[in-house]
């Protein structure tokens, strides 16, 4: 990061890293060398990452996207502390070669989440009535 970036770039790269290191997370869920713990971790980060459910919602005024702010980036650095670093390496070089590739397991994984929210509030639109 060079001196005289303005801090709406540094905040695209700091988000560039986070995301880069939220794919080393969803890399570590399907790699046998990373314990449970570390997997259990990652599971709850990404889980948290993309669901639209949050602990404090988002319309309460900083709040609201402060716990975006805060629980996010301390999951995703306590998961891969808990990956050791030579796993962790070669599993940033596995989300570097990946990188605007994305594989059809991944698409159908987006597919599985978004067909299931659709559900439930299409579930949820018939018991309030509204369909």
């Amino acid at each position: 990061m060079s001196p005289k970036q303005t801090i709406g770039e540094r905040l695209k790269t700091w988000a560039r890293a986070g995301f880069d290191e939220l794919v080393v997370l969803w890399l570590a869920l399907g790699d046998r060398r990373v314990g449970w713990p570390a997997k259990a971790v990652a599971l709850v980060t990404l889980g948290y990452a993309l669901s639209p459910i949050d602990l404090i919602p988002d319309f309460i005024p900083v709040l609201g996207q402060l716990d975006d702010l805060l629980i996010v980036p301390a999951g995703i650095f306590l998961a891969l502390r808990l990956i050791p670093e030579a796993l962790r390496a070669d599993l940033r070089a596995q989300a570097r070669a990946q990188h605007g590739r994305p594989e059809i397991r991944r698409l159908y994984s987006l597919a599985v989440i978004i067909g299931t929210w659709l559900l439930f509030l299409l579930i949820l639109f018939w018991l309030l009535g509204w369909v």
